[in-house]
């Protein structure tokens, strides 16, 4: 449904819910500025679901869905600088290795630059990688060094 075609339907009540009170706030002015009827602005889903269930509340079918947020895995970070011939694709080759390895990218800047003796162009990355904590560094250097043999890679902490 788009918002520009709510007019036309038969009137919808609506009720928020988030503990963001700025994205919260922010939602319902979007809703009553696309023609909504806002009935509730809650803080969180148990206040929300009292009121939808509260007596009076006919012709009303709640149907709610409680998401839990997995707990993470800890995680470090590292300083990865990856040098080695240009070529297209390279990026989206060094981010699935990164990712193969069970990291993250954090940060990436990437560029080319001139090889110092011969000015031919290499490719240089350096950014921030998180991996699981249990992760050893050379796993993340294998899959990244598996890209080609030109490749270099250095880490820090």
């Amino acid at each position: 449904m788009r918002l520009d075609s709510v007019n036309h339907m038969t009137a919808l009540r609506v009720a928020v819910a988030d503990d963001s009170v700025l994205l919260r706030e922010g939602l319902v002015r979007v809703l009553v500025d696309a023609g909504l009827d806002v009935v509730g602005s809650f803080g969180d889903a148990d206040a929300l679901l009292a009121a939808l269930q509260a007596p009076g509340a006919t012709g009303l079918t709640v149907v709610a869905a409680r998401e839990e947020v997995a707990e993470q895995a800890a995680r470090r970070t590292l300083v990865v600088d990856v040098v080695g011939n240009d070529r297209p694709g390279i990026v989206r080759e060094l981010s699935a290795a990164v990712a193969s390895a069970g990291g993250n990218i954090v940060e990436l800047t990437t560029g080319l630059e001139s090889a110092p003796m011969s000015g031919h162009p290499m490719f240089r990355a350096h950014g921030v990688v998180s991996i699981p904590e249990d992760t050893e560094t050379e796993v993340l250097i294998a899959a990244i060094e598996c890209l080609g043999g030109d490749l270099t890679v250095d880490l820090s902490v």
